[in-house]
């Protein structure tokens, strides 16, 4: 009995040792085949199919080729990700990378009167103390700066070469710069002329060896012009130089273009020299030749800064006066013009009409053009007119002319003044009167001119106005009402829906130009009041759709704010599914439901103003009918007065007022009693107490909205094709 006990009891512990072994056994292997496949699953996902994933217990080895370094990182990490790093084992190779490429060698070797400098980075095996023996040999002090680098490299293809030349080049250049790599050689000299400079690049050319690329960049000094003179010449056919300067490269390229664009040909060059008196010549000649092209023929002589222009005779006044004005405002202050224009026999008897022309374009340019008294009065006219009109839009081309009256500067100032109040137009001034004409889109503006040029001109000086009024120019005209605006935007809201992300009150990109186009058409209504109405389809919990319309509505809100429109009157509500459009069984349906309202907020004083007129067509139309009724029973009264003799007129009298209590009694109500009890009944909040209820419901729905999602996923995934 005592034996069949203690087998019991070691049958039962063998056995539940037996099982945990097993089941110590099965949970080893799980977690190994987990965690093998987790990582391999990790390792995919990032593109590392290269590695191989090994599990021994809880340890996780890494094996495979990595691409590289930062690929084994990578991989290592990942597997981090997954399990415990410390429990990664790391058996993985990456490729021996190749041979580091030797560095890139070149020098600098730079030679002046102080001697010879070398620096940069040369191969070990070029023989270093000989080049700089060579270089002192070379040096005229004999002083040589060695700052050179080397490096323990082969001499690449062509170096030994390039070096060689460069020294042999060193020594017929005092003055030079040379640069040396392997197969190239660039060297930047000064010669004493230019002869020198023609014979050093064609020995150097010469002496170049084969495989080696020299480029050669070798100056002379440039001859001192005085006086640094041009001349050019048009006439009929021909346009020729007779002198030709230039301070650079590119104001001799300007120069030949504006000359060429004013009929010169052939084959013309102009000397490069010293003694320019402006960094500006190349423009100033330019601008000059451009002139005299568009006069059409005379005589350009620039001598250092003074200019001389003489047109051909018999051109225009008037163009003559207007080029010389625009040369004198566009010439740089160091050059001085003298233009001449040589008068026909028969007009030499002939005075010169002094006049002051400014023109407004409707795109705001202003030309002014003519005569003024002297360099003072025309930098006062350019400034002024700047002033009024815009730094980037005045043209000034006028001459000066000291014959002018006293008087002149102040009538331009008050005609600039006054053409300043027109949307486009000109002035003239002349000595015998000031004339303003044009358009604009002001009825007062007549007015305002006349009162301007009475107060700012003298009693002697006369002036005309003829300026007409434009409806199409008056902003306020241009207006479109509240029912227009209304209308403009329904139309637009058909043509494209604003669309959000679904589920979401963030708005799709594809809702910016709809926006677009709303801000601009609520932006010419400002006085509009409206509100912003988001609905929703039945799909999902009430309380999250009511939240989801809310954000809409106010994300519709804050974009028109970002697109600087002007939001005082506007109210963002959300109604949730509650006004559907269409019917939420089917997805036309539901799409049609899921939409963005623009509706009118009517302000207070329109709705009593309406409420006041049909409340007088309402007693119009009741006295009416009182009086249709009243007629019929005066009509009885009378007939029974006149057909019982025994009716005194005491009788009569008391029976006309009851006949007329009958009458009130059977009246119906009347129709303006009514519609002020509907107008009342149905009359939107305050704007007030509209947004107090919007920030409640905002916060109570987006609470709500919280809450659903906790509760219920189905439904919030639901929600999203809202």
């Amino acid at each position: 009995m005592r034996l069949s006990s203690l087998l019991i009891l070691f049958v039962t512990f063998a056995s539940a040792g037996l099982l945990s072994l097993v089941a110590a056994s099965l949970s080893a292997d799980l977690i190994e085949d987990t965690s093998k496949s987790s990582v391999e699953l990790e390792l995919s996902k990032s593109g590392m199919d290269w590695a191989e994933v090994h599990a021994e217990g809880l340890q996780i080895f890494l094996a495979g080729v990595a691409p590289s370094e930062a690929d084994r990182f990578k991989a290592i990490s990942a597997a981090g990700r997954i399990v415990d790093a410390a429990r990664v084992i790391d058996n993985m190779e990456v490729p021996a990378t190749a041979a580091i490429a030797p560095p890139r060698f070149s020098v600098e070797i730079l030679r002046n009167d102080a001697g010879i400098s070398l620096i940069g980075l040369i191969p070990e095996s070029a023989a270093r103390d000989r080049l700089l023996r060579e270089l002192q040999d070379i040096s005229d002090s004999g002083d040589v700066a060695d700052l050179l680098e080397t490096a323990d490299y082969a001499a690449p293809a062509g170096w030994s070469a390039a070096s060689r030349f460069a020294v042999s080049a060193l020594k017929d250049l005092p003055r030079s710069k040379i640069s040396v790599q392997a197969g190239r050689v660039d060297v930047t000299a000064m010669a004493d002329s230019p002869e020198q400079r023609a014979e050093l690049e064609i020995d150097l050319a010469r002496r170049a060896p084969n495989g080696v690329e020299v480029n050669l960049n070798i100056s002379a000094p440039r001859p001192v012009i005085t006086p640094f003179t041009l001349r050019l010449v048009k006439g009929g056919d021909v346009t020729r130089f007779d002198a030709c300067s230039a301070d650079t490269d590119k104001a001799r390229a300007k120069i030949l273009t504006a000359a060429r664009a004013a009929g010169l040909e052939g084959k013309v060059d102009c000397v490069i020299g010293l003694g320019v008196p402006s960094t500006s010549w190349g423009d100033a000649v330019a601008t000059a030749i451009r002139g005299l092209n568009e006069l059409g023929g005379g005589t350009l002589t620039f001598s250092d800064a003074d200019v001389t222009l003489t047109a051909l005779m018999g051109t225009d006044q008037a163009l003559f006066d207007r080029v010389v004005g625009e040369l004198e405002g566009t010439l740089p202050e160091a050059f001085a013009l003298l233009a001449t224009l040589p008068p026909t026999p028969e007009a030499e008897g002939e005075t010169v009409a002094q006049e002051f022309t400014a023109t407004l374009s409707p795109e705001g340019l202003v030309q002014l053009r003519g005569r003024l008294p002297n360099d003072i009065a025309r930098d006062t006219t350019d400034s002024y007119a700047r002033a009024r009109f815009g730094t980037d839009t005045v043209h000034m081309a006028t001459r000066l002319d000291d014959t002018l009256p006293p008087t002149w500067p102040f009538r331009v100032m008050a005609g600039l003044d006054a053409l300043s109040l027109l949307n486009n137009g000109s002035l003239i001034v002349t000595p015998e009167a000031v004339s303003v004409t044009g358009n604009t889109g002001n009825t007062e503006t007549n007015a305002r001119i006349a009162q301007l040029l009475a107060d700012k001109l003298s009693q002697t000086d006369h002036f005309a106005i003829n300026v007409t009024y434009l409806e199409a120019l008056d902003p306020l005209a241009g207006l479109p009402t509240n029912e227009e605006c209304m209308a403009n935007i329904q139309a637009l809201q058909d043509e494209t829906k604003i669309a959000f992300e679904p589920g979401s009150g963030t708005l799709d990109a594809s809702a910016a130009g709809i926006i677009d186009k709303l801000a601009e058409e609520l932006n010419a209504c400002p006085e509009l009041q409206i509100e912003i109405q988001g609905h929703t389809d039945s799909q999902g919990r009430e309380s999250m759709n009511q939240a989801l319309s809310q954000t809409r509505a106010l994300a519709v809100l804050t974009a028109l704010q970002e697109r600087r429109v002007l939001t005082k009157g506007f109210l963002a509500l959300g109604y949730g599914e509650s006004q559907p459009i269409a019917d939420n069984d089917t997805a036309e349906g539901r799409e049609a439901n899921r939409r963005i309202e623009f509706v009118r907020i009517v302000p207070e004083e329109e709705q009593a103003e309406a409420t006041a007129e049909d409340g007088a067509e309402a007693s119009d139309a009741e006295a009416e009918t009182t009086e249709a009724e009243a007629a019929p029973s005066e009509s009885e009264a009378d007939a029974a007065e006149a057909g019982t003799a025994e009716t005194t007129s005491e009788e009569a009298a008391e029976a006309a007022p009851e006949a007329a209590t009958e009458t009130a009694d059977e009246t119906p109500p009347s129709e303006a009693d009514a519609s002020t009890d509907d107008t009342a009944a149905d009359a939107p909040a305050t704007e007030a107490d509209a947004t107090a209820d919007t920030g409640a419901d905002a916060a109570s729905d987006e609470t709500s909205t919280d809450n659903a999602a906790q509760e219920d996923g189905e439904e919030t995934q639901t929600n999203d094709t809202n």
